[in-house]
């Protein structure tokens, strides 16, 4: 759906992006991290159409975003950072103005009105100033408002950002059901704990350049941290640690606080304890991981272990971020 191919953009001598090469898929929820100055804003404001690039070129849904700036406008809803709102119109009046704004035809403003305001939980809130709605409920206002025209992509910058912990749940479970109606959903955020339970895929830019961009399971085996389980027993902990270390593909146990993490030999990959056939391109591999982790449970049982847990060590998306960025030149 959105492809960008060789993006750079130049502020003076001061280079924002920097040869960025990125796809992403139709349907996906697609989170863009990065620290401040990174080049996300600036990515996202060129697929709006708002800034011309130094050079490259990004195409949504066919449709060239410097030749063909009008109709990448009907594909896109581009929600920024921060917009100021027009303090002395009511909720239904916002709306209105954009929707005639976008030409939307008049017999049907009221319909496609209503049905944002349902969508976004805000038809109580019709008749409300917007200057008199909480920081969440205008953060839901603007995502109305980029819903009016029923573009096909939405470019979310930082839509969570100042919300509280209620708002950013709201927020999440809106943006899952945009995603069942067929979206596709780019959105950065410095909240990586909800770009993670939400989104499909991630890239992290730093410095202007793309430093990763898959999924989160291509991160763990990146970082090699989906060969290591975690295991818990309990009795015998040492014991527990005999039997493991007697496993031809294990390569080492480390026993610490309440757990035993078990890291895997090379070519051992767990891939996922969660769905092991559905985690791996290779069926192969998958059923490598299967029969890894079951010759684990038998072994501790058959050796008189008492297994309370076994689970693969998840990284979170925070330390992924600094680990993929980590020896980068600031």
């Amino acid at each position: 759906m959105i492809e960008i191919i060789g993006l750079t953009k130049y502020y003076g001598k001061l280079a924002a992006v920097v040869n960025l090469n990125l796809t992403i898929k139709a349907g996906d929820i697609f989170g863009f991290i990065g620290p401040n100055g990174a080049g996300k804003t600036t990515t996202m404001r060129v697929l709006a159409t708002l800034l011309k690039p130094t050079s490259g070129r990004a195409v949504i849904d066919g449709a060239d975003v410097l030749r063909e700036g009008q109709k990448v406008r009907r594909l896109v809803g581009y929600m920024p950072d921060f917009m100021g709102v027009y303090d002395d119109l009511k909720v239904y009046e916002y709306l209105e103005f954009f929707a005639a704004a976008f030409s939307v035809p008049r017999a049907k403003r009221r319909q496609i009105i209503e049905g944002v305001l349902e969508l976004t939980d805000l038809t109580g809130k019709k008749g409300a100033l917007v200057d008199s709605l909480s920081r969440g409920m205008q953060q839901r206002l603007q995502l109305a408002r980029v819903l009016i025209h029923d573009p096909k992509v939405l470019i979310l910058d930082e839509p969570a950002s100042g919300l509280d912990p209620r708002a950013r749940i709201e927020l999440r479970e809106l943006l899952r059901e945009l995603k069942t109606m067929g979206k596709t959903i780019m959105i950065s955020s410095h909240i990586l704990s909800e770009l993670e339970e939400m989104c499909d895929n991630v890239g992290i830019i730093e410095h202007g350049s793309l430093v990763f961009s898959g999924t989160m399971q291509e991160i763990h085996s990146r970082l090699g941290a989906n060969r290591k389980i975690r295991i818990r027993v309990g009795t015998d902990p040492q014991r527990a640690c005999e039997l493991l270390m007697a496993l031809p593909f294990v390569d080492s146990v480390d026993k610490s606080n309440e757990h035993i993490t078990v890291t895997l030999k090379d070519g051992s990959d767990t891939v996922s304890l969660d769905n092991p056939d559905g985690a791996a391109d290779d069926p192969l591999v998958g059923a490598t991981a299967k029969a890894n982790v079951a010759e684990i449970a038998r072994s501790l049982v058959a050796g008189g272990a008492d297994l309370l847990e076994l689970s693969p060590e998840k990284i979170k998306l925070d330390d992924a971020f600094l680990k993929l960025t980590q020896g980068l030149v600031h």
